[in-house]
């Protein structure tokens, strides 16, 4: 299994409009941040967890070619608002790509995509097959995917873990039955907004506690605004065995079963 960063950006991405400050600014490719989002590629399947607004460019700097599923964490904006480009892979595919979510996110894909879902269809409007999801474990393509809900201040939000691997974002708090499942995870990724209290996002310390909490082998940190602060400087500041993620970062040989 491997999986590519996206995105790791916040809602308003790096560099934010309109900002001057030191990060917004930087040269260092590492700050340029778009919104939060991962390839999981097992095998030859393509899956893609959330489509941000930057979905269309995420799919031609990677050269993605083919999409399998997509799995949603939560129905804001910044984790949806591109779907609308995976037409081009229904072309490729010749018929629907299977989405997983929530109720709650099927709600909102229904609204924001209303087009898609009307009884007299446009032609060449998005083809989606929706997959009702909840915190009970499902299979996609053979591997057992289990979802773990955290709480982005009062709204659910699913992370999922797959064999070795658990992608987290947006989360706050995680009560102790939804730790347990992330127990013995090698390889995790978690939210860490910003170094300030935040109502729904893990802050740096916060993020930092919660990864040594699970102990995983390596750690990396989305989700990331401007307020973090410079990447390299940051990174220099972290406990051994956690690293800030970037936009193109590669991880290789994960282990898809636990």
């Amino acid at each position: 299994m491997t999986i590519r960063f996206l995105g790791t950006g916040t809602s308003q991405g790096v560099p934010v409009i309109a900002c001057n400050c030191a990060v917004c600014t930087s040269p260092n490719a590492k700050d340029k941040r778009l919104r939060s989002a991962i390839l999981v590629q097992l095998g030859d399947k393509n899956i893609v967890i959330d489509t941000g607004p930057d979905f269309r460019y995420q799919m031609l700097r990677e050269h993605i070619t083919h999409m399998d599923a997509i799995l949603f964490t939560h129905s804001h904006k910044d984790h949806l608002a591109g779907l609308d480009d995976v037409r081009a892979f229904n072309r490729q595919k010749g018929g629907a790509i299977d989405v997983y979510g929530t109720v709650d996110v099927h709600e909102a894909l229904k609204r924001e995509f209303y087009y898609a879902f009307a009884v007299k269809k446009y032609p060449g409007v998005p083809q989606l097959e929706l997959h009702e999801i909840t915190s009970t474990p499902f299979s996609l393509f053979g591997i057992a995917v289990t979802p773990i809900e955290v709480m982005h201040y009062m709204m659910p939000v699913l992370g999922f873990r797959i064999g070795e691997f658990t992608y987290i974002t947006d989360a706050k708090t995680v009560v102790e039955a939804e730790v347990g499942k992330i127990m013995g995870t090698k390889v995790l990724v978690v939210n860490a907004l910003q170094r300030d209290p935040h109502i729904s996002h893990f802050t740096l310390d916060e993020a930092v506690a919660f990864a040594q909490r699970i102990g995983a082998e390596r750690t990396y940190f989305t989700h990331i605004s401007h307020k973090l602060g410079l990447h390299d400087e940051v990174q220099r500041e972290l406990p051994d065995g956690i690293f800030l993620a970037y936009d193109g970062l590669v991880l290789d040989g994960l282990n898809p079963e636990s």
